[in-house]
């Protein structure tokens, strides 16, 4: 390296999960299962992550 800095930046932001359930039905799916984590720990209002499972209707 020649000590120089090197940044990039990409356009992003939070989704909450009720705009992907939105995004979901709109394309022909229903939500199945949605967890707080990779341990399928109960996904409540003072989560900070989640993973949702969608199924096709």
């Amino acid at each position: 390296m020649d000590g120089r800095l090197e940044t990039r930046s990409s356009p992003h932001r939070y989704v909450w999960p009720s705009e992907l359930d939105l995004m979901a039905r709109l394309a022909g799916m229903t939500l199945r299962e949605r967890w707080a984590g990779w341990r399928r720990e109960p996904f409540t209002g003072d989560s900070t992550s989640h993973i949702s499972v969608w199924q096709r209707s």
